[in-house]
C-alpha cells in the first residue's frame, strides 16, 4: 500500500517534469510523509535525486483532552524506609501480588520545543488497591485510623484511595526508527488531591459491602514518577514523598508504585 501511495504521489510530481520539448534534464519536487522527494528526467527516465525533511523545527504549544499514559501495576508499602511493616501498622498487612495501582492523564497542556524535547502538565485519575490478608473492617468516622477484627472470612477485603493527580512532566525521545518508533524517557514531580477512601469487602455471610471514608488518607499527596519506553508500551516507578496518612501512628508509612505504561506516545 506504501508504495502504491508513493508511485502515485511520484507520478503527480512527474507533471511538473514531462513537458513536450523538454531539455536533457528537468527538475521537481513532491512532498511525502514530511519528506521533499526531488526528482528529475532525464531523457525518458525520471527518478529521485535527493530527500529533505520538512518537519517544522519551531516549538509549539501542544494539548488537550487526551487518554493516555495508562498506568498498571503493584504498590508497596514502605514503613519508614523498610518493607516490613511495624507493629502500629500490622493491621495493614497486604497481599502483595493482589495490591494494585491503577492510573490515566485525559487532559494534557505544555510545549513542545523541538522533535526531542516537551514539558507539559497533565491531569488524571489514579487509585491505589489494597488487598488486606486479616479478616477485619477499616472503623469509618473515627479520630485515629482504627479497626474492628471480623467473626467471618471475606473472600475481599480491599482497602482503597482515589486521587486527581496532576504531573508535570519533562519528555525526552529519540528519532524515528524505520518502523516509526521513538525511545521515551518521562520524569518528573506530581501532586495529587484525594478524591475518597474505600472500603470493599466480599463474604458469604454478608455479600459485596462498600464503605467510604477519608479513612485518614492525605488530602494533598505528592511525589515523582520516571517512564521508560519505546513505542507506545514502557515500564514506570512512582514514589511519594509524604505520609499516606494523616494520623500519628502512621507516620514514616508511604507508598510506591511500579509497573507497565501504555499509550507513551
Amino acid at each position: 500500500m506504501k508504495h502504491l501511495i508513493f508511485t502515485t504521489l511520484l507520478v503527480s510530481g512527474l507533471a511538473g517534469v514531462m513537458a513536450p520539448g523538454a531539455c536533457a534534464q528537468q527538475d521537481s519536487t513532491i512532498k511525502y510523509k514530511n519528506k521533499r522527494v526531488q526528482l528529475a528526467k532525464d531523457g525518458g527516465n525520471i527518478y529521485a535525486i535527493g530527500t529533505k525533511d520538512t518537519t517544522s523545527k519551531k516549538g509549539r504549544f501542544v494539548g488537550g483532552v487526551t487518554f493516555t499514559r495508562v498506568d498498571l501495576g503493584f504498590s508497596r508499602l514502605i514503613d519508614n524506609g523498610d518493607f516490613n511493616l511495624s507493629p502500629n501498622n500490622e493491621f495493614l498487612d497486604y497481599k502483595g501480588g493482589k495490591t494494585s495501582t491503577f492510573s490515566f492523564d485525559v487532559l494534557q497542556f505544555g510545549y513542545r520545543f523541538n522533535s526531542n524535547f516537551k514539558v507539559y502538565v497533565a491531569g488524571g485519575f489514579d487509585w491505589t488497591l489494597i488487598r488486606l490478608r486479616d479478616d477485619i473492617t477499616i472503623q469509618k468516622n473515627q479520630p485515629t485510623l482504627t479497626y474492628i477484627n471480623e467473626p467471618i472470612e471475606f473472600s475481599k477485603n480491599r482497602f482503597s484511595s482515589s486521587y486527581v493527580h496532576i504531573p508535570l512532566n519533562f519528555e525526552f525521545r529519540t528519532g524515528e526508527s524505520k518502523k516509526g518508533k521513538r525511545f521515551y524517557f518521562v520524569l518528573g514531580p506530581e501532586v495529587s488531591f484525594l478524591l475518597n477512601g474505600k472500603v470493599k469487602q466480599i463474604s458469604e455471610e454478608r455479600g459485596k459491602e462498600k464503605q467510604y471514608d477519608s479513612y485518614h488518607f492525605q488530602s494533598v499527596r505528592y511525589g515523582g514518577t520516571v517512564r521508560f519506553g519505546y513505542g507506545g508500551l514502557g515500564l514506570f516507578t512512582k514514589y511519594y514523598f509524604n505520609d499516606m496518612f494523616t494520623t500519628p501512628a502512621q507516620a514514616g508509612l508511604r507508598n510506591m508504585s511500579f509497573g507497565i505504561t501504555f499509550g507513551l506516545n
